[in-house]
């Protein structure tokens, strides 16, 4: 090896990248860097102004605290083990998005995705999922809707009337009993 090349790979390493291609033989073929350093490139330019965007163009949503999820799946969680059941519980926000789960000691494998699934069906459409099942009747293609379950466990947790999360919980033998735990956990946050 060259002394400029080890001279330009002690750079490279230096540098922070480093790109080596190996040829099929295993000869070195070829490396390059960026060895530039942040002081010498240009300053970004900054001539377009930011937008300032009116109220009337935006909108405000009201989520929970990561301490107030974990606050319902915890007391979701507590309700089922004082009734002996093992179960998972989810907590997610108004996009459907998961902030909290908990799977309790035994619980089933398929509880945890059925959990989230429940609480992202609730908040949906803001009702409890035994609700929703009753729908299935007229509209049996809302089951078909990607991330849903529709199956009694999940509660929704609202805000000034509009949906704000939802708890879902799987795992024990009847659905209404699942959703009696949800329950619980959107209980909790009354307190």
């Amino acid at each position: 090896m060259s002394l400029t090349l080890r001279a330009r790979r002690t750079r490279v390493l230096a540098g922070g990248t480093l790109v080596v291609a190996l040829g099929a033989a295993g000869v070195l073929g070829t490396v390059s860097a960026n060895a530039e350093s942040p002081q010498s490139r240009p300053a970004a330019a900054s001539s377009a102004p930011a937008a300032e965007v009116s109220g009337r163009d935006t909108t405000t949503t009201t989520h929970l605290t990561t301490a107030a999820a974990t606050r319902a799946a915890q007391a979701a969680l507590d309700a089922a083990q004082r009734a002996h059941q093992k179960v998972s519980v989810a907590v997610v926000d108004r996009d459907g998005r998961t902030v909290v789960t908990l799977r309790g000691d035994g619980a089933g494998p398929q509880s945890y995705e059925s959990a989230v699934k429940k609480a992202y069906t609730a908040v949906s459409w803001n009702a409890p999922t035994s609700d929703l099942v009753k729908r299935l009747d007229s509209a049996p293609t809302l089951k078909d809707i990607p991330g849903t379950l529709f199956l009694a466990g999940g509660a929704p947790v609202t805000a000034k009337g509009a949906p704000v999360a939802a708890v879902g919980v799987a795992g024990a033998p009847s659905g209404d009993q699942d959703e009696t735990f949800a329950k619980a956990g959107v209980a909790a946050l009354g307190r």
